[in-house]
């Protein structure tokens, strides 16, 4: 294209980017682009007229076999057995770097998830948001964002002190209040600052509640950290909603808001005014009565994150925050933000489980939820987090316990990682047989039907990697790693990769030997951004 404008056959500017696709269908070549119906309407001719004067260009590139024209001016291009096994070798050298891309370099991103209140241990909805939040932020850096992690602590409120109060009553052997808590852990953690405050239940009630308010919240956080950590996720900041009332951070939020023009004073409360930006109604920042509410801290978060950098700022919800996504929304526009752009609200929707085609719901421990430590037990860390990444969050998801602890295709973390280990396999047998790849191959005896489908399915890596970051979708990642290792079980099984007994190692050999390490690298690659395990033997 660049060559057709610059020798006069096209009049345009070289666009900044150009669309190239795998395409579906192989038979459609190993690329595709629709650069000609691009450049048409600027260039004052007709596409397929376009197309032809590219295609005569490509056509001249070392490398490349073919390129077709179809319908109204695709270009599908087909690369020789060479150029296309060439990537093999890029891919080995590359190593743990391949898939990483610049698709969002310099994007300053605030990714909040999980954020459950610090009342009991985290459910099976954060255990969601666990694993596609911490692998969310692993695809972001992977395609040069800047990323913080941030886990927003619920620790000033009303359910706080109903948490309070719960523990003091379990300790006390009283009924636990109305709208209380219970389960096991309550007990547990009553009983461990019983022990661990000595003369607690002697203080006056008031300073007895307060203590159990300031050593159980302390556990509970120590305890959720815990599980996080054992999960896998990793959160670069805790932040803790009291420290916006400590530190004055609500007030000067409101009056930074009142300078935009948003906020007023009605019935003797201060309102913003968020139905200007899409909001059903308007949200009240302090009531008549002076008492602050949910929704000022939620605008004073906002505005730290911007102070501390976010360019962007993502708020990964539960299935019960619908309502939560105008006013987050609101909030920005109101303090002058761009609400399509600096902020975005993405809800997470409700995982059930199956065991023996029954839904479990209790858990030992909290009682009337499922917890992550539930999770963790029945299926393993790895199962769970891939099996959480791999649907779209706006979609309802099942977890089938019977399967996802089955070593049988049906298992999806089971058939990605059975296939790293058939490779590291290959590695060791090779090994074993003195045969080594050597230091160079000639990938153009890389030319099966099998062989060539797979290089360009490690084509696709980094292009999925850059549209999992760019949609904030992990899925994306997943989906395509089963289809790498389909792929490579289909190579597996139509190609030879080490010589039989009795047979001289030859140079197809150590070229599917390249291929092999590839692929494995690739899969591992994959599988690190999802916060899962690549297992050698299996």
């Amino acid at each position: 294209m660049r060559a057709a404008v610059e020798a006069g056959e096209l009049s345009v500017d070289v666009p900044e980017s150009v669309t190239v696709e795998r395409p579906k269908n192989r038979d459609h070549g190993d690329y595709a682009t629709n650069v000609a119906l691009q450049l048409a309407k600027p260039a004052g001719k007709p596409p397929r007229a376009v197309a032809e004067l590219v295609a005569a260009r490509l056509r001249e590139l070392p490398g490349v076999a073919k390129v077709d024209i179809a319908g109204p001016g695709f270009l599908n291009i087909t690369l020789d057995a060479a150029s296309q096994g060439e990537l093999a070798r890029s891919i080995v050298e590359a190593g743990e770097a391949y898939g990483r891309n610049e698709a969002l370099k310099g994007l300053r991103i605030n990714l909040e998830f999980v954020s459950a209140n610090p009342t009991g241990p985290i459910h099976i909805g954060g255990v969601r948001w666990a694993a596609v939040g911490d692998s969310l932020a692993r695809i972001l850096k992977a395609t040069g964002a800047e990323v913080a992690t941030e886990y927003y602590l619920n620790d000033a409120g009303v359910q706080i002190s109903k948490f309070a109060a719960s523990l003091k009553a379990a300790a006390n052997g009283e009924p636990v209040p109305a709208d209380g808590y219970v389960g096991e852990y309550i007990t547990d953690i009553a009983k461990a600052i019983t022990d661990g405050v000595p003369g607690i239940l002697e203080l006056p009630a008031d300073e007895q509640l307060q203590a159990f308010r300031t050593h159980g919240l302390k556990l509970m956080v120590a305890e959720i950290q815990r599980s996080m950590d054992e999960f896998g996720t990793h959160f670069d900041t805790w932040f803790s909603e009291q420290t916006l009332h400590d530190s004055g951070a609500v007030t000067k939020a409101i009056e930074r808001l009142r300078e935009q023009g948003h906020v007023f004073d009605e019935d003797g409360a201060i309102w913003l005014r968020t139905t200007d930006f899409g909001d059903d109604k308007d949200r009240v920042l302090i009531k008549a009565d002076g008492e602050t509410t949910y929704f000022a801290a939620d605008a004073a978060y906002y505005l730290s994150k911007r102070d501390r950098g976010s360019e962007v700022s993502v708020y990964m919800l539960g299935a019960d925050h619908h309502g939560y996504v105008n006013r987050l929304k609101a909030i920005a526009a109101c303090a002058g933000d761009d609400m399509d752009r600096n902020i975005e609200v993405k809800i997470g929707q409700f995982v059930k489980m199956l065991r023996d085609g029954e839904e479990v719901r209790m858990s030992k421990r909290a009682g009337n939820i499922i917890t992550i430590d539930d999770v963790v037990e029945w299926i393993g860390v790895d199962a769970a987090r891939y099996t959480l990444s791999r649907s779209s969050t706006d979609s309802t998801i099942t977890l089938d316990i019977n399967v996802l602890t089955s070593q049988t295709n049906e298992n999806p973390v089971y058939y990605v990682q059975y296939a790293h280990a058939r490779m590291c396999s290959v590695a060791r047998k090779a090994a074993g047989l003195g045969i080594d790849k050597g230091a160079d191959f000639e990938p153009g005896l890389l030319a099966t039907e099998w062989e060539s489908a797979l290089l360009g399915q490690l084509a696709a890596f980094p292009g999925e990697v850059a549209k999992a970051g760019r949609f904030r979708e992990p899925h994306h990642v997943a989906r395509y790693l089963e289809k790498l290792a389909g792929e490579y079980h289909r190579f597996w099984e139509n190609c030879q990769i080490l010589p039989k007994a009795g047979e001289e190692l030859t140079d197809t050999h150590r070229a599917r030997l390249w291929l092999v390490e590839a692929t494995r690298t690739v899969l591992a690659n994959g599988l690190t951004l999802l916060g899962v395990s690549a297992p050698e033997r299996m």
